[in-house]
């Protein structure tokens, strides 16, 4: 099929929460903002109206391996596949015991193509793109105009609308979190496993539209690997800081974050005596170093012989009200593989399992309360242009339309020197800032 590449201004200088909001009442609306191809000029990416969707028991995996490339030809972005794939698509990649608890109330995946999205520049402005057919030829068009005449609107851009969430509760409660711990505890002990990432739940209810949670969570926390998918059964607005794959050409890039401390942004000089004490933690090293070896195995799935390498090894960055461990690692995809066959491999993300990876996710499995549902698995794209960039779905909230519950999944990993109690205090740090910044109380234990 012929597909010619579009770019075309668009008027005024909205801020990307603006423009989503532009595009409330359409079908589907999408947006990613921050890291997600800085590279090529782009600060956000905002889209509606897709020309597919993938159904409910299509796999994902397959799906995005359909998506051919196209020559950039002076485009950042034009198009392609948006939205999320949840944790328990590892069922279909590996033999596991069923998940506890009741299903997730979301899809196990929200897959929607667009031919068309709405890049902002460094420069702010914003711009139209498109993969243009000659059967899409005429609609593309007209949604130009339409979008030109939303964004240059004479009273502006449309208004916030208020919203409101009921206090946070973590679920479960203090002491079957430290029960479900000193079980993964007994695991490292007996050899079974190394490492396993243990989570918990913050569960609420929201009185508004996410879109305008969104909004306000962005505001405040400003992630590097922000999105917001929107679909009929509901939403998924994620704060993530984390990048889970990045594959532009034959490179494939992921950056694992494993160990974690408190961050005081109002005292400096603590902050980086924090950062210190963190860089200086054996057990926090240890989770992270395992992680690393865990997703230099997965990218060797699909990378070529002796590209697999490691950049960096744990560097601190900080985050709202948090420090990070973070590493790199990097490949070159073997010839006849592509960017999906790359996230097929590495699917769930190993800093949300555990290692070894298959024996990690059965013990999750056994010790956790509940399903895991879009939390600690993917957000992102697939373009024909722009490649495939992907998040690890942490400081995520889901949001059911039909019972109004708000669910933020936290956890950590489990190495042989954990705490249960420590263990329980970094999920409430972790969940903190995030619930704060949508307005939100947490009900923390005790």
């Amino acid at each position: 099929m012929s597909v010619t590449p579009v770019r075309r201004p668009l008027p005024g200088r909205w801020a990307p929460a603006e423009v989503l909001r532009a595009l409330r009442a359409d079908d589907r609306p999408v947006a990613l903002l921050g890291a997600w191809a800085a590279e090529r000029g782009v600060r956000a990416v905002v889209a509606s109206e897709p020309v597919a969707v993938a159904a409910p028991g299509d796999d994902p995996f397959a799906v995005l391996a359909g998506e051919p490339e196209v020559p950039a030809r002076g485009i950042a972005v034009g198009g392609g596949w948006f939205g999320y794939l949840g944790y328990q698509l590892n069922r279909r990649l590996e033999r596991l015991p069923p998940a506890p608890g009741p299903p997730p109330a979301l899809p196990d995946h929200a897959l929607a193509r667009y031919d068309h999205v709405l890049v902002q520049d460094h420069d702010g402005r914003w711009w139209f793109e498109a993969l243009a057919t000659p059967a899409r030829e005429r609609a593309l068009e007209h949604r130009h105009r339409t979008l030109a005449r939303r964004l240059a609107a004479p009273g502006g851009p449309p208004a916030a609308r208020p919203h409101a969430t009921a206090p946070f509760v973590l679920r479960p409660g203090p002491d079957a979190h430290a029960r479900a711990v000193a079980t993964t505890l007994d695991h490292i002990g007996r050899g079974d496993i190394f490492q396993a990432n243990v989570c918990l739940r913050a569960e609420s209810r929201l009185d508004g539209d996410p879109l305008d949670l969104f909004a306000a969570g962005l505001a405040a926390l400003a992630p590097a690997y922000a999105a917001y998918v929107r679909f009929p059964e509901g939403a998924v607005a994620s704060f993530s800081p984390e990048l889970f794959l990045r594959v532009a050409g034959r490179r494939v890039h992921t950056a694992p974050i494993k160990g974690t401390a408190v961050r005081d942004e109002r005292d400096p000089a603590r902050a980086q005596a924090q950062e210190r004490a963190l860089l200086g933690s054996a057990k926090d090293r240890a989770e992270n170093v395992m992680i690393v070896d865990l997703m230099r195995n997965d990218l060797g799935r699909t990378c070529a012989y002796g590209t697999v390498r490691v950049p960096a090894l744990v560097r601190a960055e900080p985050h709202p009200g948090l420090w990070h461990l973070v590493s790199d690692v990097v490949g070159e995809l073997r010839p006849g593989l592509g960017a999906a066959d790359a996230l097929r491999a590495a699917f769930p993300p190993g800093s949300c399992t555990g290692a070894p990876k298959v024996r990690a996710m059965q013990v999750i499995n056994a010790v956790e309360a509940t399903a895991r549902g879009a939390y600690t698995g993917a957000v992102g794209f697939l373009s024909p242009v722009a490649g495939l960039v992907t998040n690890v779905a942490i400081r995520t909230f889901e949001w059911s339309a039909a019972t109004g519950v708000l669910l933020l999944g936290v956890g950590g990993g489990i190495v042989a020197d954990s705490r249960p109690d420590a263990e329980l205090a970094e999920c409430v740090a972790k969940a903190f800032p995030v619930v704060t910044a949508v307005g939100g109380t947490l009900i923390g234990p005790g």
